[in-house]
């Protein structure tokens, strides 16, 4: 019998819709609008998480960075961006290096030091991408495959640089500046290779290699005068099992070296945890705000259904007067609320997914559609028509029948 009367709730709700239906496409807009903006800010982020793990995975968890300071998951220190005034106190030393390469000879290291300062080519471009001074480890470190050129060697000139494929195009206008040179704080380079356009320019070392500048790290010194500022060193065994062994040795030396623990050595999944909880934290923040055009659209809902209890004072009163509860009248009104929520919601959530491709595929990385999107989707939209279905639902329960059956439209 019940669920008899769940089918005549729906009939009657769709029947209303339709009798309605430019009304109802516009409420329904509002929180299409909503849960699309939920659904791509949450679809994007996915992907950009999964993005950087896969970059750990697809080296074989054989990499490991030393960073400076004590990793922490609180979310204060993931949140706070690291300027680069914070690089001239780290706590890594040049002589750490040194300790990483005494442990094991075969591992590959890259320190990474970042130097800010304006581009200028003889053309007079202006460039103002990240400059990074680093070894020639870095390639493989960070799998940065050459497009033209070659890459820095133990003996290239001070003067050699490679340029990421975007910051060429600004800088010089052609995506194969071999050759040109140009002036970083009255210094000249000469540029000696071309990196490949990146797939996916986010990775674990927080850099966009694609507008970037990689110079030798000696030369990236004598701009502080001849003092180290290290942001990060990266560490490559021939194997997870060798990279482990060295780890443990290199954390111990290291805290001898400083007499304190006052650095992290991070290896698997860990390495890409700041990058992804800031992008976490930064896409729930964006969720959050867009949860505000569900409100908006939720209200639409409650004044539509306000409406609607008014026109159909007299159907309520009938409905009543024939043996109907108050909570019969209440699931009654809930029904339409819900399917007006959930249309809205589906649509949303397709042109959510659609948009998050789009965007992807313009930033250069795959959105991932996760089951816990779907269901946050499908929660708001169900929340959404529920919370504010409840009122007007309340309200035509509350009404007389005598009363009712005396309204005439």
């Amino acid at each position: 019998m019940r669920r008899l009367l769940f089918f005549d709730h729906l009939a009657s709700a769709i029947f209303s819709l339709k009798a309605n239906r430019m009304r109802s496409l516009l409420t329904t807009l509002g929180i299409t609008v909503g849960i699309a903006s939920v659904t791509m800010i949450l679809t994007l982020a996915s992907g950009v998480v999964g993005s950087v793990s896969r970059q750990v995975e697809d080296i074989g968890n054989t990499i490991a960075v030393i960073r400076p300071g004590v990793s922490s998951n609180q979310l204060p220190s993931v949140i706070r961006p690291v300027s680069p005034q914070q690089y001239s106190t780290s706590t890594i030393e040049e002589a750490d290096i040194g300790i990483v390469r005494s442990v094991d000879q075969s591992l590959l290291v890259a320190p990474i030091m970042t130097i800010e300062g304006r581009l200028t080519s003889l053309d007079g471009n202006i460039g103002n991408g990240m400059v990074v001074a680093t070894t020639p480890d870095i390639a493989k470190t960070t799998s940065l495959p050459l497009q033209s050129g070659e890459f820095l060697k133990p003996d290239s000139p001070s003067h050699a640089a490679i340029i990421g494929t975007q910051m060429a195009i600004d800088l010089f206008g052609t995506d194969d500046p071999i050759g040109q040179t140009f002036t970083l704080r009255k210094q000249t380079f000469t540029v000696t290779g071309v990196l490949k356009k990146m797939k996916n320019p986010i990775n674990y070392n927080n850099i966009d290699f694609d507008q970037s500048i990689i110079i030798p790290y000696a030369t990236g010194k004598t701009f502080h005068g001849g003092r180290s500022q290290i942001q990060q060193i990266n560490i490559m065994a021939s194997s997870q099992d060798s990279l482990q062994k060295a780890l443990t040795e290199i954390d111990k030396k290291i805290e001898a070296a400083h007499g304190e623990k006052d650095f992290s050595v991070i290896s698997g999944e860990a390495i890409a945890e700041p990058t992804n909880s800031m992008f976490n934290v930064v896409a729930k923040v964006m969720a959050a705000i867009a949860v505000i055009s569900l409100i908006v659209g939720g209200i639409g809902i409650m004044n539509i259904m306000l409406v609607s209890v008014a026109e159909r004072t007299r159907e309520i009163g009938i409905r009543k007067a024939v043996g109907a509860s108050n909570a019969n009248i209440i699931v009654q009104f809930l029904v339409e609320s819900l399917i007006i929520s959930l249309i809205g919601g589906l649509i949303g959530v397709i042109i959510g997914i659609l948009l998050a491709y789009l965007l992807g595929a313009l930033f250069s990385f795959m959105p991932i559609i996760t089951l816990e999107t779907l269901l946050v989707a499908a929660g708001l939209s169900v929340m959404v028509g529920v919370l504010f279905g409840l009122y007007p639902a309340f309200r035509a329960a509350s009404k007389d029948p005598i009363e009712s059956l005396r309204h005439y439209r």
